[in-house]
């Protein structure tokens, strides 16, 4: 049975991840600070060393397949910078990109060839807002992390990202929401899920960021 860390998995789109690996009999921990509804629940704050450390090491395993590195707080995305706190700044960092730093460094040493991690960035690393900044931030660090570790980690263990576009399990949306994608409707936590399905198995794929948005990126947009 092949055996997979999934950080954030509380979250909509940990879940999705969760249900598709263990749909194809994967074993699955989920990392998180609230208790994941699938898979083995492990209570875990991403930012910190210790506590990834005991994470880890209280699942007692001997091998690990797949990292997902999907966890890292929400809040915080309308920041000016000039009201924004050192605080916020370093949550942000702390919980996504400290984060998959800690996670793929303790899981490292328990992955053999053939077996890989998948960052979870973001469109905003590549587009922004304005008051994502330190998320873009966050976001846009793992793109490089990813890289980076592709390198140095080859060619036993392949490290991708996955830049999810607009994700929501949400019923009512929009006909102008659906349109401001080319794909023609706004995208889902399966469609993440799928692409972390993928990149498992793409044995050719390493160090690259796959943008799951349904095209948004590629489309512009001008104010009528």
């Amino acid at each position: 049975m092949k055996r997979a860390i999934v950080t954030g998995g509380a979250g909509l789109i940990g879940t999705a991840i969760a249900r598709a690996l263990l749909e194809r009999g994967w074993e699955v921990a989920c990392l998180d600070l609230l208790p994941a509804p699938l898979g083995i629940p492990v209570t875990c704050d991403l930012s910190e060393e210790s506590s990834v450390a005991r994470a880890i090491e209280g699942l007692d395993w001997d091998r690990v397949d797949l990292v997902v590195n999907n966890g890292g707080r929400t809040s915080g995305l309308g920041l000016a910078i000039t009201e924004a706190t050192l605080d916020d700044w370093q949550g942000m960092i702390a919980s996504h990109l400290t984060g998959a730093f800690l996670v793929s460094r303790a899981a490292a040493p328990l992955m053999q060839a053939g077996s890989c991690i998948v960052n979870m960035t973001s469109t905003r690393a590549l587009m922004s807002e304005g008051g994502d900044f330190a998320y873009a931030a966050a976001k846009g660090g793992l793109v490089a992390l990813t890289q980076a570790l592709a390198v140095q980690l080859g060619p036993d263990i392949r490290v991708n990202a996955i830049a999810p576009g607009w994700i929501t399990d949400a019923a009512e949306l929009s006909m102008t929401d659906h349109a401001q994608h080319p794909a023609g409707r706004v995208g889902r936590p399966e469609d993440i899920a799928d692409a972390v399905l993928y990149l498992a198995e793409a044995g050719f794929v390493t160090g690259q960021t796959l943008i799951v948005d349904g095209g948004m990126t590629k489309k512009m947009i001008y104010a009528e």
